[in-house]
């Protein structure tokens, strides 16, 4: 009768045990909370970096339109046969 009294409270855990699982709860969770924030501040370090990518990109993109038409203006017959040149080439590469 003392087998069955055991076998229905189930495996006795020691109290060292117990709190040797808090403190492995504790610390994954506050290794979790230290990867959280390091991803966070990479994240942002990201951001900020391919914004600035973006920004540059885009004052590139600006300068060489305004390049672009500066030129045009200045040399329009040569911007017309040119075109008429690229698009000659083209023509005849996508033919085929």
């Amino acid at each position: 009768m003392g087998d069955e009294n055991q076998m229905n409270q189930g495996p006795a855990v020691p109290p060292q045990a117990k709190e040797e699982a808090k403190r492995g709860v504790t610390y994954a969770r506050k290794a979790a909370d230290d990867l959280r924030s390091a991803a966070g501040a990479m994240a942002d370090e990201y951001r900020a970096r391919g914004k600035e990518v973006l920004d540059d990109a885009l004052h590139r993109v600006r300068n060489l339109q305004d390049d672009s038409r500066q030129y045009v203006r200045a040399n329009p017959m040569k911007a017309v046969f040119t075109a008429l040149g690229v698009g000659l080439v083209l023509g005849l590469v996508f033919r085929r």
